[in-house]
């Protein structure tokens, strides 16, 4: 059973950092692509950021473009987002989704099988 497990969310004024965890078990973490989706209020589910299951391929949205940072280590089963310079449009609940085995990342919603239950991100004005 595969499970994503979020971490690491909470209020931050403008300008601060958080770094979001994301704990995956029951896959083969190595070989699975990794992403970052959001939810802001009222609004879609909408991409963040991802990465391969091969060395150092990344995505990202443009509006997170030079401040948020996705990375993995697969020794731990665990992705990350470091999110420096926050800005209030950024408040939303984060989600961790897994990819397909072997597939290369991919920014679409239905590119990922499995979800996590989310963390809140607060950015306060």
């Amino acid at each position: 059973q595969v499970q994503l497990v979020e971490s690491g969310g909470g209020l931050v004024q403008v300008g601060g950092s958080l770094r979001l965890y994301c704990a995956a078990s029951g896959l083969t973490f190595s070989t699975y692509p990794m992403a970052w989706f959001r939810q802001a209020p009222g609004k879609e589910r909408e991409f963040v950021a991802a990465i391969s299951w091969q060395v150092g391929v990344t995505r990202y949205t443009d509006s997170i473009q030079g401040r948020f940072t996705i990375s993995r280590d697969n020794a731990k089963h665990t992705v990350y987002l470091q999110m420096n310079r926050l800005k209030p449009e950024d408040t939303a609940v984060y989600y961790c989704a897994a990819g397909r085995k072997f597939y290369t990342a991919t920014t679409s919603l239905a590119g990922h099988d499995y979800w996590g239950q989310g963390t809140q991100v607060t950015v306060s004005s």
